[in-house]
């Protein structure tokens, strides 16, 4: 019986050299085929080219006025010129490297030319000889590689679309397609390969980009669903009392913000279903406290909590924070990182896997095969985007039914909210303490800097430290950046004997960094050189000022980021990007930096000026396939998409339901989220 997931080798042309090269395009299967959508089309309607601009793709028709002539340079190289008229007007054609259709043309001919105008010359030059079948169309261009040629391509969809066409049924319900006025799935398809106008294409392509993100959503709720299966294990039965006496010891109040988080946070914890819920905070926005709160609540309850932190500084850092958050407090906590000396590590694996430590602060050190835990009731996961899926999933596997609370102060946009995280609950912390004072930004260009550097100088004169970064360790010729080592021996010359200056970079061993990062805390240094290993790193209350060299080389995100190193006491805080922009687009991201210190705005704004690809100055891995969908251009179809997958599988009987039937089949048949 014909399926969709027949293969493409069914079809007749098909042998096995031409499967190689379609299955190399990604093409295996008829469906696949079926959706290779175009990546463009051309419009072949015949053009007068008095209203034609220079430079434009042209349909003309004329008749040729002299015999066409091929003159060859070198072996391969070519070229075919001939002369035509149209109306009272004489134009010359050209073809490059096309020898063998001076067969096809002859003077005094008619011939129409699909090619590019040059209006000062009063040429074209031709890329194909059309028939009067092809011309008044609008031909799809694909994507085509050395072994399949794009009229094999055109030629393959024609006869898989003219034999499978009953197959094409729809898998988005009805009630959708009505409501958002989408065309059925037989339609879609037709109208992207063979439209008859570029409105129909539109049309066409809207629908097929609500289908991609629709069926992925679908997907990621069905995952969600997964995770979501009752577990009377995973329930956390806190006490209240002991949560009570940790806030009134407090020396602050909880934002509003942190009291709602604290709130979907114990919510979750009492449920009998594991916890899998991200916490979003912008820098300095107290994250911290409540994931104390969300450990407290699992040692109350007699179980076990750990923390996995990206760095060993970090963890130390946590360790310490929160033994003096619980200081009275039955919390027993230990620090396991790989700095552990072995007969620290001896003494404390036994007391982890007895229960008697209840709180394991640490890094990857905390999953390592030796690591066995009494009853790991929380595992929260510090900076979680510094970890892979495997190594959070590692640490959640060393208990039996553990909750998953996952922390990253880098903002996420919506689009990757959706498309990357769409399978956890989301919390956000979108308020700072009272009494933080907003950090003060500035744009200079390069030749101002003495004048940062004069700035610098009177912080220091009052008593404060300051960071210094750079995108480069080293000199590189390739690229004109400032670099760390260079501004570094700068600043020394500068600034040295009256203040030290240190250096942190990525190439220094982790013993290197911390030793450096401890000097910068305790005030050895008063001027911190570093690249971007600052990111995620270690609170110095007295580091009021940042110089950010070359800071249009960086994603607004991680700006950001590094900006909120800054701002961590009471003084007022400054960070100053130098930049020298080479375009528009540029400029506009210094701007945004600027004058916005929300995270969430910088990081979408981030993705719309620069696309999903790089959102903080590294390709943003684990971005979903999408073949015609944009997450950020189409972000409204998308949004609207995953409410819609989230309303049908809140209902429990959806897939009996008869709209969507097919549906659920299809589903079943395609689980898998495809991520690169």
């Amino acid at each position: 019986m014909a399926s969709l997931t027949d293969s493409v080798g069914v079809l007749k042309g098909v042998g096995q050299k031409r499967l190689v090269g379609l299955n190399k395009l990604g093409i295996n299967t008829i469906n696949d085929l079926l959706t290779y959508y175009p990546r463009r089309y051309d419009d072949l309607s015949i053009k007068d080219l008095a209203t034609a601009a220079d430079g434009q793709k042209v349909t003309v028709k004329g008749i040729i006025i002299a015999e066409p002539t091929v003159t060859f340079f070198g072996r391969k190289r070519s070229r075919l010129v001939f002369r035509i008229k149209i109306a009272d007007n004489i134009y010359t054609v050209s073809f490059f490297n096309q020898p063998w259709l001076k067969k096809e043309v002859s003077a005094n001919d008619e011939v129409i030319v699909f090619g590019t105008y040059n209006q000062a010359r009063n040429t074209v030059q031709g890329m194909k000889i059309l028939t009067a079948q092809t011309a008044n169309s609008f031909d799809s261009i694909y994507p085509a590689n050395k072994e399949v040629k794009q009229a094999t391509i055109k030629q393959l969809i024609k006869l898989a679309f003219d034999a499978y066409q009953p197959l094409l049924v729809d898998i988005v319900p009805a009630s959708l397609r009505r409501r958002y006025r989408l065309e059925s799935f037989h339609d879609t398809i037709k109208n992207i390969h063979f439209p008859e106008s570029p409105k129909a294409a539109q049309r066409a392509f809207r629908t097929a980009k609500f289908m991609e993100f629709f069926l992925f959503a679908m997907k990621v709720q069905i995952l969600k669903g997964a995770h979501r299966k009752t577990d009377p294990a995973a329930q956390i039965d806190y006490d209240p009392k002991v949560l009570d006496k940790f806030n009134a010891q407090l020396p602050f109040k909880l934002t509003s913000a942190q009291t709602k988080v604290v709130r979907e946070i114990l919510a979750d914890l009492k449920r009998p279903i594991q916890m899998n819920r991200l916490l979003q905070g912008d820098v300095g926005s107290g994250k911290t406290v409540v994931a104390a709160i969300a450990i407290l609540a699992a040692i109350s309850a007699h179980k076990q909590a750990a923390i996995m932190a990206p760095t060993e500084i970090l963890a130390e850092q946590h360790a310490n924070s929160f033994a003096s958050m619980f200081a009275g407090l039955n919390v027993n906590i230990v620090l396991l990182t790989g700095a552990t000396s072995a007969a620290a590590r001896r003494s404390m694996l036994p007391r982890i896997a007895d229960g008697e430590v209840n709180l394991i602060v640490g890094t990857h050190a905390l999953f390592q095969d030796d690591v066995h835990y009494a009853n790991l009731g929380l595992a929260v996961i510090d900076e979680q985007h510094r970890f892979g899926v495997n190594q959070r999933q590692a640490l959640r596997q060393k208990g039996t039914s553990t909750n998953m609370l996952a922390m990253t102060a880098t903002p996420i946009p919506r689009t990757l909210a959706i498309t990357m995280y769409g399978d956890m609950d989301v919390s956000v912390i979108d308020q700072l303490p009272t009494g933080r004072k907003p950090i003060k930004t500035t744009w200079i260009q390069s030749a101002k800097t003495d004048s940062a550097i004069g700035f610098v100088k009177k912080q220091l004169r009052q008593g404060n430290q300051v960071y210094v970064v750079t995108p480069l360790i080293e000199e590189s010729e390739a690229v004109d950046m400032k670099n760390a080592v260079a501004i570094f021996e700068r600043f020394r010359a500068i600034f040295e004997p009256d203040y030290k200056v240190g250096l942190l970079h990525g190439r220094m061993s982790n013993q290197e960094k911390d030793d450096a990062m401890v000097a910068f805390k305790n005030n050895q240094f008063q001027v911190m050189v570093a690249t971007t290993v600052i990111e995620v790193g270690v609170d110095v209350a007295n580091a009021n000022t940042m110089l950010i060299f070359d800071a249009d080389h960086f994603g607004l995100a991680q700006l950001h980021q590094l900006r909120g190193r800054v701002g961590r006491g009471s003084t007022q805080s400054y960070c100053i990007l130098i930049a020298d922009p080479k375009n528009e687009i540029g400029k506009q991201r210094m701007k945004a930096v600027a004058s916005s210190t929300n995270g969430f705005f910088l990081s979408q704004k981030d993705l719309e000026l620069r696309g999903q690809g790089d959102i903080t100055g590294a390709k943003q891995s684990g971005m979903p396939d999408f073949k015609v969908a944009d997450p950020v251009g189409d972000l409204n179809i998308l949004t609207v998409a995953n409410e819609e997958a989230q309303n049908i599988t809140a209902e429990k009987d959806w897939k009996t339901k008869p709209e969507n039937v097919q549906l659920a089949k299809y589903l079943q048949m395609n689980q898998t989220i495809n991520y690169h």
